[in-house]
């Protein structure tokens, strides 16, 4: 009896020292139930029990119909495209021409460029269907991995959100083309923080001299030379195609949970009530607990930037959830006399760094494979976004003297 008793302590001990198993029947239960019912009763309270469960759900299927088959739709085709690059060896020439560049830079390989490029003219998602691609995975090392999601996010709707910048209109006349253009060089300026903070994380994680990708059956120089299918060009054309499609599917689906989960808290927390000021239980409506925030630490941030308002924080709040949601406030502040060219260049520099990173960065490491990493690369990424406004407000000052 004693013999049994004293085995089953044994084995009670080494299941606690598993960081992995913990008691059934804890206090960390009792809080994080708390906590929760705290949360939904909250929102409850402010919202109406009844709307709150409506815009739950009509905000997850918005984001399901409109979010993520959209940035689905864009994977496939960057899938595609980068799987035709990757075989006909254009991956190649970039990372020989542009690694003298962002090695200094990023302390990443040249291929990388095309990862900028790819989420600049469409999402942050698009650069984790590059990642799926072995031509493209050959040229990094593994703790170089998980910092392609902060870069692809760095420039995600980089494009869209410059043009539509460019094109709003100003009380009083003035042209937005040049405050547009200083936001995108704040962006990269964050970027090289944000990529730089990560790597800090990353190395310490896998060392700095394993490959992401490693194929013991080829023996051959990866960086010097390059593998492809089999067949005539049109088969090797056709077959990289689909292939490339198919990882960019895997990735949009890869990418559901933590959009609809994470992005439906986020709005839910940035968004106010209705035009008419109730609730009506329609999607993206909220609370505006983030906008709320932002107003009382506005004495640190305005000096940072030189805000002419406490509502320009709006727009970099929201665009931690997302850009596309934030750029619809710019015209109203506009019309309002709120904001000016210094404003612009802040929210083409935030906006474009950020970029809706709570929203996707979960997922997006999660689909690398990374998910243990992803506080650090909020974190780093949190401070880019904020390197990038303020060096684009500085940015603005300096070419404003001229």
């Amino acid at each position: 009896m004693k013999k049994e008793k004293t085995k089953q302590l044994n084995e009670e001990e080494n299941m606690l020292k598993n960081p992995n198993v913990k008691k059934s029947i804890s206090t960390e239960g009792f809080l994080f139930f708390a906590g929760f019912l705290a949360f939904f009763v909250f929102l409850g309270m402010k919202m109406g029990t009844v709307n709150m469960f409506n815009t739950l759900m009509e905000t997850a299927h918005d984001l399901l119909l409109n979010t993520v088959f959209f940035i689905m739709g864009i994977a496939v085709l960057a899938g595609a495209i980068a799987a035709l690059l990757s075989e006909f060896g254009v991956i190649s020439i970039v990372n020989r021409l542009l690694s003298p560049l962002m090695r200094p830079l990023y302390d990443l390989p040249g291929a990388a460029a095309l990862g900028m490029i790819t989420t600049y003219l469409s999402d942050n998602p698009a650069i984790i269907t590059l990642a799926q691609d072995k031509g493209f995975l050959r040229y990094f090392k593994k703790y170089q991995l998980p910092a392609l999601t902060n870069l692809g996010t760095a420039f995600g709707m980089g494009l869209i959100l410059t043009t539509f910048m460019i094109a709003q209109k100003s009380p009083t006349g003035e042209s937005f083309i040049l405050p547009a253009l200083i936001g995108n060089i704040g962006a990269i300026i964050g970027s090289i923080i944000s990529v730089r903070l990560m790597m800090r994380a990353t190395k310490k994680e896998y060392g700095t001299e394993a490959m992401a990708y490693e194929d013991d059956s080829n023996s051959f120089d990866f960086m010097n030379y390059r593998e492809v299918r089999s067949g005539s060009f049109g088969g090797r054309f056709l077959e990289a195609l689909l292939e490339g499609g198919k990882s960019g599917v895997d990735m949009g689906l890869a990418i559901v949970p933590g959009v609809l989960i994470i992005c439906t808290m986020v709005l839910m927390l940035t968004n106010g009530p209705s035009d008419a000021g109730t609730y009506t239980g329609a999607a993206y409506e909220g609370v505006r607990v983030l906008p709320w925030l932002g107003d009382k630490i506005s004495f640190i941030l305005e000096p940072l930037f030189g805000f002419q308002s406490s509502e320009a924080l709006a727009f970099p709040i929201t665009s931690l959830g997302a850009v596309g949601a934030a750029i619809s406030l710019v015209p109203k502040l506009l019309q309002q006399g709120l904001i000016g060219g210094n404003e612009i260049a802040i929210f083409t520099a935030m906006g474009m760094c950020w970029s809706g990173y709570l929203s996707t960065h979960v997922a997006m490491m999660d689909s690398l494979n990374c998910r243990k990493l992803t506080g650090s690369a909020i974190i780093s990424h949190t401070f880019g976004g904020l390197a990038a406004g303020i060096s684009a407000h500085w940015l603005y000052v300096l070419v404003s003297l001229f």
